[in-house]
């Protein structure tokens, strides 16, 4: 396999996106994370643009690195000042990493109308540069910026400022698509061009996402013989984003012979993404390729049966390979093997031609025309087989409840009063929570835990709200509302649909401690015989 390195620019060109801010502890676990995958160099921050990085490449001394070679960023020298003089570089030089990446300019729009100088004495600073960071002892990556824009308006020049960082002694030229503006064709025929011109030479890739072809135009670049791919892991960055390391690293490894991690680190694909992700507090997108949750997920009763007798006929890959998982989707649309998979859990006599589960099909129709989706509830739809069939009863029956909310000083706390009957006796609790939810949350519990004190290891650890757009007044929309709790040892997860936002939210507070117990009732006659 042809080796093409991985070069991570998730700390520094992923902390230019919209919303993203991170501190000095992140930053190092993502440093760990993506290490711990074989990413080949990190570029970690500026440090001569903030005090933070500065402070993040002091305290990374003391994390033991296995895999991965940190990178300092900077650009060159200034316009009118020498490099040894120059502040940026020196900070380079006070980040103590091995590898640098210095950006330069090589559009000749850029030399002579953003920096305003002119194009000779550009050239001269991007080689007097890297010729003092060289002599530092660091290696060297530039950042041609701009490049193929700079070389579809004036080619010589931009070849210009390539021999200018290679006669300073960069071991690596990366071509950057810095507006994201250029087709694949346009980046294949460029880099073949360059290869042709300067012989034997590094070449590595850096295109932004601005008309949705980050990916595929990386991928062509390394297939016109880039040796080094650039991007941010997840996608995110300035605009539009970066090029999406999961998904080029997943192409290249598993669909081309190309080797951009080591073979055994490939299944970590999927949990270092969501790892990152949930670090910078950042959502990757369901439909996400390889990575998402919708990835390997089937709703389709064609596409179901199809899998299941034949996991290529509808997946282009095995799932396990990056760390995902199949997922069959329920709905009306699944088909009955799916469903008939849930009501075997709970009656395994019935068969996907009976009349109980037509009937069940029917009442899911029903409940998902009122605004019930089960793809990510099918705590509910157990309960919903269960009531169908008539081996459902109820644990406790509501008597009232009552929430409100206040402001004490500054902060806003809601208070929830819970009534209920259990085994005719009447339990009565008030809880003080971080919302309306988490108030009833706590008080349900408390008042149940006499009863039932497997109650006390579960806890409520995700709650999602969705509007569902009404008909007539935005105002009459009804609300759904997913609740994931988990006891430690498994999660699930319920959903209530109402117009009212704390009935839905009580709707499936019940159903997820109705879940539990029923778990832990036939866990007992389990342990019974």
């Amino acid at each position: 396999m042809t080796k093409v390195e991985v070069f991570d620019t998730t700390l520094r060109d992923g902390a230019q996106a919209r919303g993203i801010s991170f501190s000095v502890k992140d930053k190092i676990a993502i440093t760990q994370a993506l290490d711990e995958f074989g990413i080949d160099f990190i570029e970690a921050g500026n440090p001569g643009s903030n005090p933070k990085d500065l402070e993040y490449f002091e305290l990374v001394k003391n994390v033991e690195l296995k895999t991965s070679k940190l990178v300092a960023f900077g650009s060159t020298r200034r316009k009118d000042i020498k490099a040894e003089e120059d502040q940026n570089l020196l900070s380079l030089l006070k980040a103590d990493t091995e590898y640098v990446a210095i950006f330069g300019k090589s559009w000749d729009f850029h030399v002579t109308d953003i920096i305003k100088t002119d194009l000779e004495n550009n050239l001269e600073m991007i080689k007097d540069t890297i010729l003092f960071l060289t002599s530092k002892g660091k290696k060297v990556i530039f950042d041609a910026e701009h490049f193929f824009d700079g070389y579809k308006s004036n080619p010589e020049y931009a070849v210009k400022a390539l021999v200018a960082a290679k006669e300073g002694g960069a071991e690596v030229l990366a071509l950057c698509d810095t507006n994201g503006g250029c087709f694949p064709e346009e980046i294949t025929k460029i880099i073949k061009n360059i290869r042709n011109r300067l012989g034997d030479v590094k070449i590595g890739v850096h295109v932004h996402n601005d008309m949705g072809f980050g990916v595929i135009n990386s991928i062509a670049a390394i297939e016109a013989g880039a040796v080094q791919v650039q991007g941010t892991f997840i996608g995110f960055g300035e605009r539009c984003g970066n090029a999406n390391l999961s998904t080029i690293i997943a192409n290249l490894q598993l669909k081309k012979d190309y080797e951009l991690v080591p073979q055994e680190k490939m299944p970590m694909l999927t949990s270092i993404a969501r790892e990152v992700a949930e670090i910078s507090n950042t959502v990757i997108e369901d439909g996400t390729p390889y990575i998402g949750k919708n990835a390997f997920a089937h709703k389709g009763g064609m596409h179901i049966d199809g899998v299941s007798k034949a996991p290529h006929s509808f997946e282009h890959i095995n799932p396990e390979k990056i760390g995902n998982e199949r997922e069959f989707l329920l709905s009306e649309v699944s088909g009955r093997s799916t469903i008939l998979e849930v009501i075997n859990r709970v009656d395994k006599s019935i068969d996907r031609d009976s009349e109980a589960t037509r009937g069940i099909i029917e009442r899911l129709k029903e409940l998902e025309y009122q605004g019930y989706q089960f793809e990510g509830a099918k705590a509910t739809f157990e309960l919903v087989i269960r009531k169908y069939l008539g081996k459902y009863k109820p644990f406790f029956d509501l008597v009232y409840f009552d929430v409100k909310g206040n402001y004490i000083g500054t902060k806003y706390y809601s208070t929830a009063v819970v009534k209920v009957m259990v085994k005719e006796q009447i339990e009565l609790k008030v809880a003080e929570g971080d919302g309306p939810v988490n108030a009833l949350d706590k008080a349900l519990r408390m008042a149940l835990e006499r009863f039932y004190p497997e109650l006390k290891e579960m806890h409520l650890i995700d709650y999602k709200v969705r509007v569902l757009k009404g008909e007539e007044n935005a105002t009459a929309a009804k609300v759904r509302v997913l609740i994931e709790s988990s006891d430690g040892k498994n999660s699930w997860t319920t959903i209530g649909v109402s117009t009212d936002i704390i009935e839905a939210s009580w709707i499936a507070l019940v159903d997820s401690i109705e879940y539990k117990l029923i778990q832990e009732t036939l866990k007992r006659l389990r342990d019974l015989g």
